[in-house]
């Protein structure tokens, strides 16, 4: 194998080759490809990818077909990047050398490079590095004292692995921090375990690095009427590396970001050079782009948003009812998680006016502490922080997660923790719907996977998820609420955070059969979504000196639209009756015409993104105004559908202006209308009752309901135990009755 590779260097892949570290022997080159793929996405998710230029080479050497060909290829590619070169002989002695990549660091921050490992030894232990001038991180990096100026670690978060592969050839990636500027010399020791730090070997090396110095860089940051405010910075530098360092961050700035948000008159510390800057505040924001520099002369850098719409002006007020302050993505202890005045920035920095933060199985215990039952003290009017409860990973969450909001008690009784919750999600909603609670199933179309983008469809799903699944019984019931009224059982099915196809069908249904369940946006961060806060919203319509309680309380009235931002369906109105008004309930005395009227806005960048408008709608983000997208155009679809389907259609121009739209239709029967641009926002219905009948727009939407409560209970029954199976049995049997006299009373397919 060694000559080989020496003939292929002297046939000229020498290019490709670092002189400083050696070329490795492969004698099987699709597990060391595999493993190039994640040190390639490991470099991505801490800030500091790869090239354009290289992650080309690297694909052509994914595609060759010559193993060694390949190897060299793959080697000259990340050779380049290498800080520190190691060997671990057959007898696991260790021994390292500098590579080719410059030990050039940053004052209070982290740079990020490769080892290059050669394993003879074919070990699986893991490879560890120590530096006398290194030593525990602490809060403040400028507490340390003495020689002890580094901080250095692998990356062994996922994708990557803590222990060797026990390939002949891999990388691992290696971060190291300085806090000090200037010239710095440190001493790095690697070994595989107790008793391969061989002093015979040269398992250590005196590397010299050069510190780059950073500056503090002041930000003056303010909204669209000049007044202080909070945004989201995405900082990068030639190079792709994005500052601060995501893997180092401490909330409330998050690992799992490309950006930061940061209020007027705070600050960043940067080493002098040149940024790309991108600056936003939420999808009502227009994003911009500025090369920046940090130097001497230039500490200060001045933004101010820029905005396409604001619908709070108009009185839409935007929410996001399922955000986490911990669980997921959340590092540090995800059972702990962060605190309301790191959530309430990210609040802040994607201008969404209401965040209900809810605790979660995880961290249930920790987290219940923040509870109060009002908005926590961070809030500041307009920008409102709530904690409520996601019934997830404890209770009734096998058979649908559920969002409780605007409740006055976190815990069922009988308890203290997340371990004593019913299994019967219905008994949950009983409890909740007591006091007065908004509630409604969490990402709605986990479990209702169908194979086909038609909408509605006739599919019954598989019932097997943690979305609206037991919901298909639940909405047939009524239960008291506070003082003892009936009330339904359910206010609202989710929208936004999972595929919009599988998550409408089954709300269509149900409209459908006449149930009036509500929809709302939700985001599901960082669990679904950790992008940021806000991807789903709910813009209710309020007026004057609103609460928490009147924002969810808009949404049981059906009077908001859900969208992921970027479109914006305001003022629905039915013969001049606003949505959400009178129950959004319009009686006629017989067939006639209605004229349905809306504001609307959406806006589109001028170039297509096809990588989002070719994804298939099961792949993430499930809605997004580019995925409506008409062709190469601004345009997109707007809809008014009755009953499901569409009965009229425009192509609207999404250039970010308001215009209005009216549509006139004859309405021959009692139905439901609503208005949408998909996958991209969705309004609440109207109820229209023709000649006083009810709402029975379907016979096959009635039976699909029913053949669904047979399919969630062959999914689900095993999950319902004690005396909780009998209770589950009866409000199946409840359901099954509910839907046979609702298809009796059908009087159309």
């Amino acid at each position: 194998m060694k000559t080989a590779l020496i003939s292929l260097l002297s046939a000229g892949v020498a290019g490709w080759v670092s002189a400083a570290v050696p070329l490795v022997p492969v004698p099987e080159i699709q597990p060391v490809r595999a493993q190039v793929r994640r040190v390639v996405d490991a470099l991505e998710m801490v800030g500091a990818p790869l090239g354009a230029g290289e992650k080309a080479t690297l694909d052509g050497a994914f595609a060759e077909t010559d193993p060694q060909l390949a190897a060299a290829k793959l080697q000259g590619v990340l050779d380049a990047h290498v800080l520190l070169a190691v060997d671990i002989n057959p007898e696991m002695r260790v021994k390292v050398q500098s590579g080719e990549a410059a030990p050039r660091l940053v004052e209070a921050g982290w740079r990020t490079f490769l080892v290059k490992v050669h394993n003879e030894s074919g070990t699986t232990a893991e490879l560890r590095v120590t530096s006398p001038q290194g030593g525990r991180l602490h809060e403040s990096p400028a507490a340390e004292v003495g020689d002890r100026w580094l901080a250095v670690e692998f990356f062994n978060g996922q994708p990557m692995r803590r222990e060797l592969g026990g390939l002949p050839l891999e990388y691992r990636v290696i971060q190291l921090y300085a806090r000090d500027a200037g010239r710095r010399e440190a001493k790095l020791s690697f070994n595989v375990g107790q008793g391969t730090q061989d002093l015979g070997f040269r398992s250590d090396v005196d590397v010299l690095f050069t510190c780059d110095p950073a500056r503090p860089v002041g930000l003056k940051i303010r909204d669209e009427n000049g007044a202080p405010t909070t945004g989201a910075l995405r900082i990068t530098d030639g190079q792709g590396h994005v500052f601060p360092a995501p893997a180092k961050r401490l909330a409330p700035d998050f690992f799992f970001h490309p950006q930061v948000y940061r209020a007027d008159g705070e600050t960043l510390r940067l080493p002098d050079g040149t940024y790309s800057v991108e600056f936003r505040r939420g999808p009502e924001s227009i994003a911009e782009k500025r090369t920046l520099k940090v130097g001497p002369d230039a500490t200060e850098w001045t933004f101010q948003v820029r905005r396409w719409i604001d619908p709070s002006l108009s009185g839409w007020i935007s929410g996001d009812h399922h955000i986490h302050a911990a669980g997921c993505a959340h590092y540090n202890k995800p059972t702990e998680g962060v605190l309301a005045e790191d959530m309430m920035r990210h609040v802040l920095g994607e201008d969404l006016k209401v965040g209900a933060n809810l605790t979660w199985g995880p961290c249930f215990d920790y987290q219940k502490q923040f509870f109060r039952g009002v908005d926590d003290p961070v809030s500041r009017f307009p920008y409102l922080l709530r904690y409520d409860v996601e019934v997830s990973g404890f209770g009734s969450h096998e058979s649908g997660h559920l969002c409780l909001l605007r409740l006055k008690d976190q815990i069922y009784p009988g308890g203290e923790s997340k371990n004593h919750w019913p299994k019967l999600g219905l008994n949950t909603l009983k409890w909740a719907k007591r006091q007065g609670a908004l509630v409604g199933p969490a990402h709605s179309g986990w479990g209702l996977e169908v194979p086909t983008r038609d909408l509605p469809n006739y599919i019954v799903p598989p019932y097997d998820g943690i979305g609206a699944n037991e919901y298909v019984v639940d909405v047939t019931h009524e239960v008291p609420g506070p003082g003892g009224r009936t009330v339904p059982a359910v206010d609202f099915l989710s929208m936004v955070d999972t595929p919009s196809v599988w998550e409408l069908n089954m709300w269509y249904h149900t409209l459908n059969a006449g149930y009036r369940t509500r929809i709302s946006g939700e985001t599901d961060f960082p669990c679904i979504y950790g992008e940021r806060v806000g991807l789903g919203r709910s813009y209710v319509k309020l007026g004057g000196k609103w609460t928490y309680e009147d924002w969810c309380e808009g949404i049981r009235e059906g009077r908001n639209y859900v969208s992921d931002g970027f479109s914006h369906l305001m003022d629905f109105k039915a013969d001049g009756h606003l949505v959400g008004g009178a129950e959004s309930e319009v009686k006629l005395a017989g067939p006639g015409r209605m004229r349905f009227t809306a504001r609307v806005g959406a806006r589109l960048e001028d170039e297509p993104n096809p990588s989002l408008q070719q994804k298939p709608y099961s792949d993430k983000p499930y809605w997004h105004l580019e995925r409506a997208r008409i062709g190469v155009s601004r345009e997109v679809p707007l809809e008014l559908i009755a009953n499901g389907v569409v009965v009229a259609r425009t192509n609207w121009v999404a250039d970010g202006s308001v215009r209005e739209i009216a549509f006139d239709v004859p309405v021959e029967r009692s139905g439901w209308y609503a208005l949408r641009i998909l996958p991209s926002s969705h309004t609440n219905p109207f109820f229209v009752e023709v000649g006083g009948r009810p709402i029975r727009a379907s016979r096959r939407s009635v039976q699909w309901c029913l053949d669904g409560v047979e399919q969630c209970w062959k999914s689900k029954e095993r999950l319902y135990t004690g005396a909780e199976h009998g209770e589950a049995v009866a409000a199946f049997d409840h359901a099954r009755a509910e839907y046979r006299r609702r298809l009796g009373e059908c009087l159309t397919d």
